[in-house]
Parts: structure tokens; C-alpha cells; sequence
């Protein structure tokens, strides 16, 4: 019995695990000043992600996780109390949705650095059943505790329903869009999502196309189908707007997805410049 309790078990946490959180919305974090022209200092985080993250323009950016010294972590954590201090309704739209995946992405790297060497965030301990760490309640904003999960797919999912968020939170993964090596900001957070959008989708980690038709695009398109027209016509007209004229032709005329991949080994700065390679 209890060998077969610890198999059902397994089964359903697996199942949890292939399934993507649906977007619903936890109404307290509606709250906002749409008059505010308040800005939030990101000098620190900006630092750091200047100092460990190489730019790649061909392929996925890296981080230098083994070379964050104990004052750079010192600095990204210091950082990310700085903003859970925050009260975060006072502050505009684009502010808050800058202020979240900047809170997400450092809030990753500070969890990956904890579990520093692992092969990917995946192996990042986050509860007896969860395997990596986005259901942990690490962070706490205005005396409340969320987790990775609740700030994707509670705060900005469903705020911002026009499936951008997916280029601007980074999972520590290959095949993740990049993490920036700049912050987002309230003035710029429009714009470098869709500059983020553009490299990762003419990427091949975003789609590729092989000699023979085979359209391969990224699992992101699978597993958040629903924030990208609800079918794959929807997710090939999102790709196509984002997509440099040879390759936007080449989606309209095939007119299908062959397949989905994804490449969860950490974005370390070795583990990019080994898939570059091959």
C-alpha cells in the first residue's frame, strides 16, 4: 500500500509538472497609482547583471554564476530586500511590471547561486515533491509571501494578458528567453520585451526550421498555447510578428508546428557557449 501511495504520488506530481499554471488573478495586486511618474532605483541590480551576465547575439545569453564573488551576492541580495520593502500600488502600470520581473529574475539567480554548481534550476530543491523552486514561498511584498509561481502567473499573467511576460521572466534555462543584462524600468519595459521577443523567436531556441519543413518552436508555445491566440494558428501569428521577413515567410507558407523543444540546462556562461558549438 504505501509503495503504491509513493507511485500515485509521483504520478500526480509529474503530471503537475508537465501541466502549466493557468493565469488567475490575485486581485491585491491590482493596486495602483496611474498618475504616478515615480521611478525605482535599480543601480544595484543593474551592477550586478553588468558585471555576470555575457550578451550573446546569436544565441541565449550566459551568467557568470562561478564568478559572483560574496560581494556581488551580497549586493543582489541586498538588492532584492530593497524592493520587498516597496509598496508597490503607489507606482504605475509599467513600473510594476517592470518592478515584477526584475523581482522574479534577480529572485532566481540569488536561488541558483544558493544551490551553486547544479546542472539546472530544476535541481533546485523546492519542497519533497516539487522539483525546482517556483512553488516556494521565498519572497515577502507589503507582509505578504509569494513564490516565483504567484508573481507569473497571480500578478503578471493575468495583469498584463498579452503573453509578453514570457519574454521578460527568466527561468535560469538555455532555452528560456534571455535574461538582460540591464533592468527593466517603467520607461523601457514596452520596448525591451519586444526586443527580447524579436531575438529569442529568430533564435533557434525560439523556432527553427529544418532542410526538409520541419517547424521545431520552443515548449513555451505549447505549454502557455492559451497567452498566444489559444491554437497554434494564434501562436504562428504571434511568432510572426516578431519574426525577420525570410523567416516570417517561411511560417506562412507552412502553416504548422512539426514539434516543441526545450533545453532546461542552466544558462551558465560554459553551458552556452558549449550549445553554440554544436
Amino acid at each position: 500500500m504505501l509503495r503504491f501511495f509513493i507511485a500515485l504520488s509521483l504520478l500526480c506530481t509529474t503530471s503537475l509538472a508537465l501541466a502549466a499554471p493557468e493565469a488567475k488573478l490575485w486581485p491585491r495586486w491590482q493596486a495602483h497609482d496611474a498618475q504616478s511618474t515615480d521611478a525605482i532605483d535599480q543601480t544595484i541590480y543593474n551592477q550586478f547583471l553588468k558585471k555576470y551576465v555575457v550578451v550573446h547575439q546569436d544565441g541565449p545569453n550566459g551568467v557568470r554564476y562561478s564568478d559572483v564573488s560574496a560581494a556581488g551576492r551580497k549586493k543582489l541580495e541586498s538588492y532584492i530586500e530593497a524592493m520587498e520593502k516597496l509598496r508597490i500600488s503607489r507606482y504605475n502600470r509599467h513600473v510594476q511590471r517592470a518592478y515584477w520581473m526584475n523581482l522574479y529574475n534577480a529572485e532566481t539567480l540569488d536561488l541558483v547561486l544558493d544551490a551553486y554548481p547544479v546542472d539546472s534550476i530544476k535541481d533546485v530543491k523546492g519542497g519533497f515533491f516539487n522539483r525546482g523552486p517556483w512553488d516556494k514561498k521565498v519572497l515577502t511584498v507589503d507582509g505578504v509571501k509569494l513564490s516565483l509561481n504567484d508573481i507569473e502567473h497571480r500578478i503578471l499573467r493575468p495583469i498584463w494578458p498579452d503573453g509578453m511576460t514570457h519574454y521578460g521572466v527568466n527561468c535560469a534555462s538555455v532555452s528560456c528567453p534571455s535574461l538582460r543584462a540591464t533592468a527593466f524600468t517603467g520607461a523601457n519595459v514596452d520596448q525591451a520585451l519586444r526586443d527580447n521577443a524579436t531575438d529569442y523567436i529568430n533564435s533557434p531556441e525560439g523556432v527553427s526550421i529544418s532542410r526538409d519543413n520541419q517547424v521545431t518552436v520552443s515548449k513555451i508555445y505549447d505549454w502557455y498555447q492559451a497567452d498566444f491566440g489559444g491554437d497554434i494558428a494564434g501562436v504562428i501569428s504571434h511568432l510572426r510578428q516578431f519574426a525577420a521577413p525570410a523567416l516570417s515567410a517561411r511560417l506562412d507558407s507552412l502553416h504548422r508546428i512539426d514539434g516543441y523543444a526545450y533545453d532546461w540546462s542552466l544558462n551558465s556562461e560554459s553551458n552556452v557557449e558549449k550549445k553554440a558549438q554544436r
